[in-house]
């Protein structure tokens, strides 16, 4: 009987010893169920065609040196026969030898071939090497030569997915450490595999716009939100794009958008900044290079004063004021309006003069008078400063002006320069800008 048994075992491999198997390409029960069987072309030899098959129901019977030799001996006879090319890169598969299978699968797919059995073994085996991107890229090509392949769709998709999150995490590390053309190459490898993910295009723009490559950051963000326009993140970053443009309107546009999705304080800001930045637009060029003067002048404080807190001034109680040598002036506007409040004083003679360079000291009496005008003293909004007692090195307590120093100090708008206030120092344009922004910032309204 063992006999017999083993008699009948050497018929089947030598596959001469019994009549042939009925032509059976798939297995009850095949041991590689992803191997895709390279199905011969039409006119094919029958012997060819049953060989093939023979050997493949072995392959799938993890016989797999007896596959091989069925194979083999087509390849003897048919060096180019592309399904035995594609059936002998399985049998390296099923060896674990993913390397050894790729020159098969890729000897069956001469220039321009879209043979899907070779081309999902060669995808099995890029993948087994590490290679997921051109696994992704060969299972796309199958599918394409082929819809009905069993399984390839999912895949395919969760394969998409592996590779834009590798694709991600590569971009990311990149990006941190400021390696813009890396990342950019790796956030294109996951747009590419999974190219309807609106997020992706979205964080590619966010890393172009840190890279400084404004074009391409608004044109990825444009693409974000045409896959998803409920995305606030894309519309901001566009508004921010178009606002470094000096797009105010178009800025402004695409920010509202982004509230209306997602609201938020951080979105309100921008539309505030891009409206501030509208106003200052066409606010004279002498008022807009103020910050950029080595010495402000009179005029300069009371322009930021005028156009920060204008709403401030103007409801304070108004007085008829006479100023003779302001007319025809850039800032004449604004000394009228920081005049009629008291925010300012003009000199005994009715002038006001203009050009005049402003010393710390007299930036500390124009705050004072600010002040006292966002929270008079003995009133229910009185704040901290009209009592705090400060100790400044230069300026005792007798002084003239320690009043409007004490206050100034104590409300954070101009701090002492260790220890001192330093009265007759000039003022620049800059510390005139900081100065007034601290002071706006205390009221929360903007004039």
């Amino acid at each position: 009987m063992r006999k017999l048994a083993w008699v009948l075992a050497a018929c089947v491999v030598a596959a001469n010893c019994a009549p042939a198997a009925p032509v059976n390409t798939v297995p009850a029960a095949p041991r590689f169920p992803e191997f895709v069987y390279p199905e011969p072309p039409p006119g094919t030899p029958k012997t060819t065609v049953d060989r093939l098959a023979r050997g493949w129901r072995l392959l799938q019977a993890n016989d797999v040196g007896a596959a091989e030799r069925e194979f083999g001996a087509i390849l003897k006879t048919a060096a180019a026969f592309a399904p035995a090319r594609a059936a002998s890169g399985y049998v390296e598969l099923a060896r674990e030898r993913p390397g050894n299978a790729l020159p098969h699968f890729e000897s069956a797919l001469p220039a321009g071939s879209a043979y899907a059995p070779a081309l999902v073994g060669r995808g099995l085996a890029l993948l087994a090497t590490g290679r997921d991107e051109d696994a992704l890229g060969s299972f796309e090509a199958a599918f394409a030569a082929d819809a009905n392949l069993p399984d390839l769709g999912g895949r395919i998709e969760t394969l998409r997915v592996r590779v834009a999150q590798d694709g991600v995490g590569r971009a990311e590390r990149a990006a941190a450490a400021g390696r813009w053309d890396e990342a950019r190459t790796a956030y294109l490898t996951a747009i590419q595999a999974s190219p309807e993910s609106a997020f992706l295009h979205r964080d590619l723009a966010r890393m172009e716009h840190a890279a400084g490559r404004a074009d391409v950051a608004l044109t990825e963000a444009r693409a974000a939100i045409a896959l998803d326009p409920d995305d606030a993140v894309a519309h901001v970053l566009v508004g921010d794009v178009l606002a470094e443009r000096q797009d105010a309107a178009g800025a402004e546009a695409a920010y509202r958008r982004a509230a209306a999705v997602d609201p938020s304080p951080a979105i309100e800001a921008a539309i505030a900044r891009v409206r501030e930045g509208v106003r200052e637009a066409a606010l004279p060029a002498q008022y807009r290079g103020i910050g950029g003067r080595p010495q402000a002048a009179r005029a300069d404080i009371a322009a930021l004063l005028g156009v920060r807190l204008g709403l401030v001034l103007t409801r304070a109680p108004q007085r008829q004021m006479v100023v003779t040598d302001v007319r025809g002036h850039w800032a004449d506007p604004w000394i009228q309006t920081v005049t009629r409040a008291g925010a300012m004083a003009v000199f005994p003679n009715y002038t006001f003069e203009p050009s005049a360079p402003i010393r710390r000291g007299d930036l500390a009496d124009a705050v004072s008078r600010v002040l006292a005008l966002i929270a008079p003293a003995g009133s229910a909004t009185a704040t901290p400063w009209e009592s705090a007692a400060v100790t400044v090195s230069d300026v005792p307590p007798g002084h003239l002006a320690y009043p409007a120093v004490r206050r100034a100090v104590a409300a954070g708008v101009m701090p002492l320069r260790d220890g001192a206030f330093e009265l007759l120092a000039p003022v620049s344009g800059a510390e005139a800008v900081e100065v007034v922004t601290r002071l706006a910032a205390l009221t929360g309204v903007r004039g």
